[in-house]
């Protein structure tokens, strides 16, 4: 176990084995190696990613399947060899949320660029979707009327 210092959470101890590890970074954060996924409750289907190494870095994630069950990619050989990924149930997918100015009912779902984890050897990356129908802010929540 180590101890680590998170903004949001305060001081938590991290078990090495639950330990997520990306080999070349995020994009715009290719410094940042190990994160922790820790759940926002027990009933909620949102996580956040949290830098083991910058206390003030944590992201909003949801598994997408969630609010959209239609979503599919493909993955391609060179990552899921980066991945190591050699069996469908080890792979989990990811996507980075963003919640506009606080409002929580604009909240959108970066589906152009999931997050993949091998949770057999915790490896992860995010994978930009080129030529993909997705988009970088999907609503989870429908425009109400009056929101029009």
């Amino acid at each position: 176990m180590k101890k680590v210092n998170t903004l949001r959470f305060g001081e938590i101890e991290v078990d090495e084995d639950k330990i997520v590890h990306f080999a070349d970074g995020i994009p715009a954060f290719e410094d940042e190696h190990e994160f922790l996924i820790i759940p926002y409750d027990e009933e909620s289907p949102y996580v956040f990613l949290q830098s083991l190494s910058t206390p003030e870095l944590a992201f909003l994630m949801t598994v997408p399947f969630v609010f959209f069950p239609a979503y599919e990619f493909e993955l391609d050989d060179a990552n899921q060899t980066k991945l190591g990924l050699t069996r469908q149930e080890d792979m989990v997918v990811y996507t980075l949320l963003t919640i506009p100015a606080g409002q929580v009912e604009a909240m959108t779902a970066n589906l152009m660029a999931p997050i993949v984890l091998n949770q057999a050897n915790m490896q992860a990356r995010q994978i930009v979707l080129d030529k993909s129908r997705y988009t970088t802010k999907h609503r989870l929540f429908p425009v109400k009327k009056e929101d029009k």
